[in-house]
C-alpha cells in the first residue's frame, strides 16, 4: 500500500460540511487491491489485539451515555469481511484517541476512477498529529496484512508528543469551547500560542489566560512578588513578613529576622517552579535558596504561613471560583513502597501526562527525593499504613497535586479581599494565592494571607476539580471579552462558480465599500484591504480567506471562493451571511478527482450550505445543476435569471420569494407582486453598453447581494453605475482598450462556457475583421480542449495560436495539434498564425491589426499582456 496523495481540510469542505477538520488521502492497495478484510488470514485477530480500542464502542462527548454514536470496527465484522481503506481509517482514529486526542468521525470509499484506489476520510484534533496518524495508519495494516510485526508504541509516543507541543492546554482549551458554543469563530494564530476570537474588526485574542484587555504593566507588577507584597500590604490585605535576599549571608540575617518556620522562592518565578515551604533549619534552607536561584537570582524570603494552600480566581473584577489544593500525596498500606505507592496513585484514568488529562501523574523528580531524604526516607522506603506523604512542596496541579473545589464555601469577607487584590494589581484574570485554615473564616481571623497574586492562572483546577463542582470559569472570560449584544462576527458575502466569480466578487466589493464598510477581499488576482492589494497571486483558498478575517481594521469580508482551494483545503471559514453561485460548467474536470460537471456542482454546492439559517444563498435560476442546489439548503434563498419569464423565478416569486431578473433592459428585483426596477443594464459600465450579457448575470446576482443585505436601490444603482472595469480594477475581465483604428479586449475566458459567453457578446459588437490571440491548456480533458477551439474558430475571422508558459503535463506538438483541429472543425480554412510565446502573438497583432477590427487576447499572463498593450500605446502617442 501507498499513500498517492494526502490533504488537510481546514474549514467546510466537498467531504463534510460539518466536520471542519479532516484528513483525505489516497490509498493505491497495490497487491492488496481485490482484497477485503476476510480474504486475509488472521487479519482481524492481529488488529484486534495490536490495537484492542478499535473493536471498542466508543461515543463522543457530545453523545449520550446510552447512544453509540460512533461503531467499532470488531473482530466479526473484520471476519465477516470490511474493506480495507475502512480498515485504515478506524486505525488512524484509534491511534490518535491513544495518544489522547478523541477523534471519532470518517469514511472511505473506491475512487471512481482508480481501480484499487481508496479514499479514506478521518477527523483529527492536530492537524500534524493526523497526518502522522494517516501515514501510520497505512503502514500498519499494510504490515498486518503482509504478517509483519507492528510495534504502535513509538507512533502512540510520538502522537502524543505532538499533542502536548501543539495541542490547547485545558485553560485555553475550556475558553476556545465556551466560544464555539457560542458560535464564536476562532483562529488559530501561525506559529504562536496565540488564538484569536472572532473576525475583523470585533475580534480579541487570548494566549492562555490572558487576553486582549490584560494590562502588560500588570503583569509585569504579579511577575515582581515584592512589589505586588508591598502594593498589596499597603492597601490592607494580609500578607506574610518577608524580604529579598540574594547570598547565603543574607538568607541567615533574613532568618534571624523572621524565624523558622520559612518560605524561599525565586523573586519571578511562577507555577510554584523553585519555591520551597515550610523550612525549619538552616540546610533545608541553604537548599531551598540554591533551588530558588536556579530561576532567580534575587530570592524571596517570608514567614511560613500554617494552613491550607487556596487559589481563588477573579475574572473581570468577580470571584467565579475557588479550590483549596493538596500537594501531590501517598498514603502507606505498610507493604508497598513508596514508588509502588506513585505507581498506583499514576493508575487513576484521570491522571495523564502534562495537560491531556485533567490531573498529571505524580513524578518522583528531585525535589520529590529532597523530601524523601529530609524525612530519611528514599523511593524504595515503605510508609506504615494509614500514613500520608507529601511529595511536593508545593500544590501546583501540574506538579501531580489535587484540588477540591470550594467556591460555595467562600466567606464574604474573602470574595471581597480576592476581588480587591485582582484590582489593586490591575489583573483582568488573576489567580489569588492564600493560605489560611478555613476559607469560610474571615483572613484576617484566620490568621492567614495572601502569598501570591499570578496572572495567567491555570483553569484546571476549576474546570476539573478532584473533587467538588466543576465551575465554567471560562464563560465569564467571554462574558468579558463579548459583552451582552456584542458581535464577534463581520458580515460575510462569499461568491462561487465556474465563471463570472471575481467580476462578481469585485463588484459587491465596491457596492459594500460605497457603504462606508472598511472591506477586505479576495480574488483570483490577489488579497484587497480596504481598496490596497496586499498580496498577488491566486488568493481564493482558506489561508487568503483567514487573511482578511484576522484583519484587525475590516468590518465586511468579500470572499472570492475557487474549487482548487475547497478541494485542497475546504473553506476558511464556518459559515457566512450570503453565498453566491454564478454558474457550474465543464471546467478543470478530471483534476483532484472531480470528472463530471454534477460531481463539480457538488464542491460548489458546499458553499451555499454553509450559509446561517437567517442568512441568503443567491443561486443562478438559469443553471439547472446550481438551481438544484437550493434543495439541501437550510437558509432562505434567492435566485436571478435572464428571462423574466423563467417558470422556477415566477413559482419561486408566487410563493413568496426573491428573485432578480432580466427584463426589458432592466436588472430588476422581484418580491411577491412588486418590482424593484435598479436601473437599465446597458448604463452600467460593467456590461460594456448591454452587449456583455455575462456581466449583466453577474449585475443580477450582485444586485440581489445588495438588496438581501439591505442595501437601499440608489445605493446598489450607483455601485453599478461607478463600477468601470480597467486593466487596474478587473484585470483580464473584459479589459477594452480603443486605439485610432481597431479596438482590443483582454479577457480570461479559458473555458468552453466563457467562451461561449464571449461570443454572444462578441457577436453583437460591430468590427470590419475579428481577430482571437487563443491557446490550449494541458490540464484539460481533450474535449474540452476541442469545444473550446472549435467555439473561438466559429467566432473569428483569424487566429493567432499560441502556448502557455505552463503545458501541465501535455506537450506543446500535442496542445498545438488539438486546438488546430477543434479552430478549424467548422471554418476549414480559418486562417491560423502559430506564434508559441505569448508576447510575440501579442505584438504581432498590435502591428497587423486592420482598420475597425477588434482583437480579442485570451490571456494567461495577465500583468505581462497590459504592459504590452500599454507600451504599445506609448508608441502610438509618441508617433
Amino acid at each position: 500500500m501507498k499513500i498517492t496523495d494526502l490533504r488537510t481540510m481546514r474549514g467546510p469542505s466537498y467531504w463534510s460540511v460539518k466536520h471542519l477538520k479532516l484528513i483525505v488521502m489516497k490509498v493505491d492497495l497495490e497487491d492488496l487491491a481485490d482484497k477485503w478484510s476476510n480474504a486475509i488470514p488472521g487479519l482481524a485477530g492481529r488488529l484486534t489485539k495490536l490495537l484492542p480500542g478499535v473493536g471498542q464502542p466508543c461515543a463522543s462527548p457530545d453523545s449520550s451515555k446510552q447512544a453509540i454514536k460512533h461503531p467499532p470496527l470488531t473482530q466479526e465484522q473484520l471476519t465477516d469481511g470490511e474493506p480495507l481503506g475502512h480498515v485504515i481509517q478506524h486505525v488512524a482514529l484509534e491511534l490518535q484517541r491513544l495518544a489522547g486526542m478523541p477523534v471519532y468521525w470518517g469514511k472511505s470509499y473506491p475512487a471512481t476512477q482508480e481501480e484499487g484506489v481508496e479514499y479514506v476520510v478521518f477527523t483529527y484534533q492536530e492537524e500534524r498529529a493526523g497526518r502522522v496518524a494517516a501515514n501510520a495508519a497505512v503502514e500498519i495494516v499494510d504490515a498486518l496484512c503482509h504478517k509483519q510485526k507492528v510495534d504502535v508504541k513509538p507512533i502512540i509516543a510520538e502522537l502524543h508528543n505532538i499533542r502536548e507541543e501543539e495541542f490547547f492546554g485545558p485553560s485555553t482549551y475550556s475558553i476556545v469551547s465556551e466560544a464555539v458554543s457560542r458560535r464564536i469563530p476562532y483562529i488559530r494564530l501561525k506559529n504562536t500560542s496565540v488564538i484569536q476570537l472572532g473576525y475583523g474588526v470585533n475580534q480579541k485574542r487570548i494566549q492562555a489566560t490572558t487576553s486582549s484587555y490584560t494590562s502588560y504593566f500588570s503583569v509585569d507588577i504579579a511577575g515582581n512578588k515584592n512589589r505586588t507584597k508591598a502594593m498589596l500590604a499597603d492597601a490592607g490585605v494580609p500578607v506574610p513578613r518577608g524580604t529579598t535576599v540574594y547570598s547565603l549571608d543574607g538568607l541567615r540575617d533574613a532568618i534571624e529576622e523572621l524565624g523558622f518556620p520559612i518560605v524561599t522562592k525565586p523573586l519571578d518565578g511562577n507555577h510554584g517552579k523553585g519555591a520551597s515551604i515550610n523550612i525549619q533549619d538552616w540546610k533545608s534552607a541553604q537548599s531551598g535558596f540554591k533551588e530558588a536561584q536556579e530561576y532567580s537570582r534575587a530570592v524571596i524570603v517570608e514567614q511560613f504561613i500554617e494552613g491550607f494552600d487556596h487559589r481563588l480566581l477573579v475574572v473581570n473584577g468577580k470571584l467565579v471560583a475557588a479550590a483549596k489544593r493538596t500537594p501531590a500525596a501517598v498514603v502507606g498500606d505498610g507493604h508497598s513502597t513508596i514508588q509502588e505507592l506513585i505507581d498506583q496513585v499514576n493508575l487513576d484514568p484521570r491522571r495523564g501526562e502534562g495537560h491531556e488529562k485533567v490531573l498529571t501523574k505524580i513524578k518522583a523528580d528531585k525535589h520529590t527525593n529532597a523530601i524523601l531524604k529530609a524525612h530519611d526516607l528514599t523511593l524504595k522506603s515503605v510508609l506504615p499504613e494509614g500514613e500520608e506523604l507529601f511529595l511536593k512542596s508545593t500544590a501546583n496541579i501540574s506538579t501531580g497535586g489535587t484540588a477540591t473545589d470550594v467556591t460555595d464555601l467562600v466567606h464574604p469577607y474573602n470574595v471581597l479581599l480576592a476581588e480587591r487584590a485582582a484590582g489593586i494589581i490591575g489583573l483582568d484574570i488573576c489567580g489569588i494565592d492564600l493560605l489560611t485554615s478555613d476559607i469560610a473564616i474571615p483572613l484576617n481571623e484566620a490568621r492567614g494571607a495572601v502569598i501570591e497574586v499570578n496572572a495567567a492562572p491555570g483553569f484546571r483546577m476549576h474546570i476539573s476539580p478532584t473533587k467538588g463542582l466543576p465551575r465554567n470559569v471560562a464563560a465569564p472570560v467571554v462574558d468579558m471579552l463579548f459583552p451582552r449584544g456584542s458581535t464577534s462576527r463581520i458580515p460575510i458575502i462569499a461568491v462561487t462558480g465556474t465563471n463570472g466569480k471575481t467580476t462578481t466578487t469585485r463588484l459587491i466589493a465596491h457596492m459594500v465599500a460605497a457603504q462606508g464598510y472598511k472591506v477586505g477581499f479576495t480574488t483570483t488576482d490577489g488579497i484587497y484591504i480596504q481598496g490596497n492589494q496586499l498580496q498577488k497571486g491566486d488568493c481564493t483558498g482558506s489561508q487568503s480567506t483567514e487573511f482578511v478575517l484576522r484583519d484587525p481594521t475590516v468590518n465586511y469580508a468579500v470572499l472570492e471562493v475557487a474549487r482548487g482551494g475547497m478541494l485542497r483545503s475546504g473553506l476558511g471559514f464556518d459559515t457566512c451571511d450570503i453565498a453566491v453561485v454564478t454558474n457550474v460548467a465543464a471546467d478543470h474536470l478530471g483534476m483532484r478527482d472531480i470528472h463530471t460537471v454534477e460531481e463539480m456542482a457538488a464542491v460548489k454546492g458546499v458553499l451555499p450550505r454553509t450559509v446561517h439559517k437567517s442568512g441568503w444563498a443567491i443561486l443562478n435560476a438559469d443553471d439547472d445543476l446550481v438551481y438544484a442546489m437550493a434543495e439541501r439548503l437550510q437558509c432562505k434563498v434567492a435566485f436571478f435569471s435572464m428571462n423574466e419569464n423563467n417558470p422556477r423565478i415566477l413559482d419561486h416569486v408566487e410563493a413568496g420569494g426573491v428573485a432578480a431578473v432580466y427584463e426589458e433592459g432592466y436588472v430588476t428585483i422581484y418580491q411577491n407582486s412588486y418590482k424593484l426596477r435598479i436601473d437599465r443594464a446597458a448604463e452600467f459600465p460593467v456590461t460594456l453598453g448591454g452587449r456583455a450579457g455575462f456581466n449583466i448575470e453577474n449585475c443580477l446576482a450582485v444586485a440581489l447581494a445588495g438588496y438581501v443585505a439591505g442595501f437601499e436601490r440608489d445605493d446598489i444603482k450607483t455601485a453599478l453605475r461607478t463600477f468601470v472595469p480597467s486593466a487596474a480594477k478587473t484585470p483580464g475581465r473584459m479589459n477594452v482598450f480603443k486605439f485610432p483604428h481597431f479596438e482590443v479586449i483582454v479577457d480570461y475566458a479559458h473555458n468552453t462556457a466563457g467562451i461561449s459567453k464571449y461570443a454572444e457578446f462578441l457577436n453583437n459588437t460591430p468590427a470590419t475583421h475579428k481577430v482571437g490571440i487563443v491557446s490550449g491548456l494541458g490540464d484539460r480533458r481533450d474535449e474540452d480542449t476541442l469545444g473550446f477551439a472549435r467555439i473561438a474558430g466559429s467566432i473569428f475571422d483569424e487566429v493567432v495560436l499560441r502556448q502557455d508558459r505552463d503545458l501541465r503535463g501535455k506537450t506543446a506538438e500535442y496542445l498545438q495539434e488539438i486546438m488546430m483541429r477543434g479552430l478549424r472543425l467548422d471554418k476549414p480554412d480559418l486562417p491560423i498564425t502559430y506564434i508559441e510565446n505569448e508576447v510575440d502573438a501579442i505584438r504581432h497583432v498590435l502591428t497587423t491589426a486592420r482598420e475597425g477590427s477588434v482583437v480579442t487576447i485570451f490571456t494567461e499572463n495577465i500583468s505581462a499582456t497590459i504592459k504590452q498593450i500599454e507600451e504599445f500605446e506609448a508608441q502610438i502617442m509618441q508617433a
